[in-house]
């Protein structure tokens, strides 16, 4: 007879606790535990588990399983160094309203288009709207086949049914197994139900792609060990007020994960963008104080990005970032402050990365500086100049990564000068490159005519 008990179990982990405490004693996050009440049913004490293993030599493991297969979304497939793998488990989470359900659906019906069958598991809304939906997107294919389901049970019985090549869960959250007694969305059915799902793509030797839920800090909800379990991580980014949509793999385990793909949102659905610099700038205003562009790296894809800054005075001296890292943005104005000689203490301060793009890398610090020294002064840089490189708290400028790839990037869009560390490496042809060692001297070579340290002017 099935028993019921109640423990406490942290919703990073999942490690249980016979009482509450404020902190979890297995992975010391705070606040992480709670109640739940769980079944113990007699199907977990013995019985016989599965069949053991086979110890083979590596050389005789078939690597042709391994290979993916192509989803026909080319910026998926970008990402995903070039298809889903059969057998294999990957995750997709991003904020509510990004289009993962799009994405996702776009994916099966080009999979099934190819004359592989997908099954879109729809644990969240019901088969109407997603039918409304695919007809949208032009996805309606003979072999794309719905389920609305949320029972676990009921979905791995479906699989026996339509026996898919590609398989969709939307969402892993909302996916139920009545035998564990337990809250649907909770650590232990989450986690549950994602192993399950996991044995089955092994033993189908079918691909599963699971949508996850995030918190509202971005992270994935759920256990930590979802992520864990599974193949392949995916982060979908975008504000929802842009179109710009960008896809990043977090962990992969069958290729690297510095790629990135750029869709935008349409009337039609998610749409690869092949030049997404193009696409950024393309409302860009020149002349404008505050305006500078930076070559960007986002994986191994150079990105021209516009970051505006405004100043304005006020004794309230408040700061604003948007695409950028706020804590990054507080060290810059005080580089600007004591090595640059200008100061933002009685000001309002806005910086902005245009187009919904978040730039974390230290290579936008220059163009940074610049755009907040070009706000602060009111004199406009000039419309073909780029920067890029690492600020030191000492006002010292430091080369980036790849930067012969980023001034191509801005040389094939027109831009014709670009200011760099004076230890960035040669080779770039196209666009005059100027050499700076400070971060005085780059304000004072685009013309914004700063003071240095000691108070005095910086000659040109």
């Amino acid at each position: 007879m099935a028993k019921v008990k109640t423990v406490h179990r942290c919703g990073a982990c999942g490690a249980t606790s016979p009482q509450w405490a404020g902190r979890c004693q297995t992975c010391g996050e705070w606040n992480s535990l709670a109640e739940e009440r769980v079944e113990t049913s007699p199907r977990s004490i013995g019985g016989a588990g599965p069949p053991p293993a086979v110890a083979l030599p590596i050389t005789t493991v078939d690597g042709a399983r391994a290979e993916p297969v192509a989803t026909a979304i080319a910026e998926l497939d970008r990402v995903l160094g070039g298809g889903l793998v059969p057998g294999s488990v990957t995750l997709l989470g991003g904020e509510p309203g990004a289009g993962k359900s799009t994405l996702l659906l776009s994916a099966a019906a080009a999979s099934a288009r190819q004359g592989r069958r997908a099954l879109y598991v729809s644990a969240e809304e019901g088969e109407h709207q997603v039918r409304g939906r695919a007809q949208r997107l032009g996805a309606l294919e003979p072999e794309l086949w719905l389920l609305a389901e949320t029972v676990l049970p009921n979905v791995v019985a479906a699989l026996d049914t339509v026996r898919p090549d590609l398989v969709v869960i939307d969402s892993i959250q909302t996916v139920v197994d009545p035998e564990l007694g337990s809250a649907p969305g909770s650590v232990v059915q989450v986690r549950d139900c994602a192993h399950r799902f996991v044995q089955e793509a092994r033993r189908r030797q079918m691909a599963v792609l699971l949508v996850g839920h995030v918190t509202k800090d971005g992270t994935l909800a759920g256990p930590r060990v979802l992520e864990h379990v599974v193949d392949t991580v995916l982060s979908f980014e975008g504000d929802r007020h842009h179109a710009l949509r960008l896809l990043r793999a977090v962990k992969h385990r069958f290729g690297p994960t510095h790629e990135l793909g750029v869709f935008e949102m349409t009337g039609g659905g998610l749409v690869g963008v092949t030049d997404p610099s193009g696409m950024l700038l393309a409302d860009r205003r020149c002349g404008v104080p505050g305006s500078v562009v930076v070559p960007a790296i986002e994986g191994q894809r150079p990105l021209l990005v516009e970051i505006q800054a405004l100043v304005t005075s006020s004794p309230l001296g408040r700061r604003s970032a948007q695409g950028v890292d706020p804590g990054r943005l507080s060290m810059l104005l005080a580089v600007l402050s004591e090595r640059a000689g200008i100061p933002f203490g009685t000001s309002d301060v806005y910086v902005s990365a245009v187009g919904g793009v978040r730039l974390d890398e230290p290579g936008t610090d220059l163009a940074t500086c610049l755009a907040l020294a070009s706000a602060h002064t009111g004199m406009a840089v000039a419309p073909t100049l780029v920067a890029c490189g690492e600020v030191g708290l000492g006002g010292e400028l430091r080369q980036v990564g790849q930067t012969p790839r980023r001034l191509a990037e801005a040389a094939r869009l027109g831009f014709t000068h670009a200011i760099v560390p004076a230890s960035a490496p040669n080779g770039v042809t196209g666009i005059d490159v100027r050499r700076v060692g400070s971060l005085a001297e780059a304000i004072a070579l685009a013309g914004l005519e700063p003071i240095d340290s000691r108070g005095q002017e910086v000659p040109p």
